[in-house]
Parts: C-alpha cells; sequence; structure tokens
C-alpha cells in the first residue's frame, strides 16, 4: 500500500496487523463510524483463487449523522459509501489508508456535499492521528 492522493494514509511501525485493525476499529468508533463490514482480502483470496497474499482487511465504516447529510443532499452518494479504510501487513508492522472523503464526494459534483466530507476528512484524520 502507498500513500495517494485519494487517501489518508499512516504507517504503524513495529504495530501487529492484529493490532493496527483493533486500533483502527476503537478509533473509528471514537469519532462516530461503526464498522459495518470487514473484508479479510488474504483469507478470501486464498479461498477464491488459491492465492497467498498478505494481511489485508478492508473495514466499510459509516457515520450515520454524515451519511445521513450526504444521502439527503444525493441519494445517488451511496455509491460511494462508506468510507473504506484499508490495514495492510508491512515487514516493519502496519500500515492503514482511509479514502479521502474530499476527493471521495467531489465527483458527485454537488456543492452540498462539501460541508459533509470536510467534516468526515477531519474525523477520519482524526483517527490517523491517534493510532
Amino acid at each position: 500500500m502507498k500513500s495517494v492522493e485519494y487517501s489518508l494514509y499512516k504507517k504503524l511501525e513495529g504495530v501487529p496487523f492484529d493490532e493496527a485493525v483493533s486500533r483502527a476499529t476503537a478509533e473509528l468508533k471514537e469519532e462516530g463510524f461503526g464498522v459495518l463490514t470487514t473484508i479479510d482480502v488474504k483469507a478470501t483470496l486464498k479461498e477464491k483463487i488459491d492465492v497467498d497474499f498478505k494481511a489485508y482487511t478492508i473495514l466499510g465504516a459509516c457515520n450515520p449523522v454524515l451519511a445521513h447529510r450526504a444521502l439527503s443532499e444525493d441519494d445517488n452518494i451511496g455509491l460511494l459509501l462508506p468510507c473504506n479504510v484499508v490495514v495492510g501487513e508491512t515487514d516493519r508492522g502496519s500500515e492503514v489508508g482511509i479514502i479521502n472523503p474530499i476527493t471521495m464526494m467531489s465527483m458527485a459534483g454537488s456543492p452540498g456535499l462539501e460541508s459533509v466530507a470536510k467534516e468526515a476528512n477531519e474525523k477520519l484524520s482524526r483517527v490517523l492521528e491517534r493510532l
């Protein structure tokens, strides 16, 4: 995983993968996000196509208040929800990437979504800061 413009990103050197997943989940909760889905990419790839992959989990995180505001502005925005958070294993620990809500919401082209995206970005940035 690498830092790209559509993500918020942090390396967690010395933090084992399972601990990184637990910490990310707990910090998301602190900011009002629940984890709706958890996809174990390593297990899925092994089961479906017999490929070995590093420990990698996708968390589908949702803040109901922000989601409601976004959906009230544009009900097609559900195509871009929930906010995906990925946790991957590295040689030196773990890394966490979070979709950048400002970049994501800008695809909709709706000015009314800007405040929702900004607030989500602030909350998700705090998650990364505390990891």
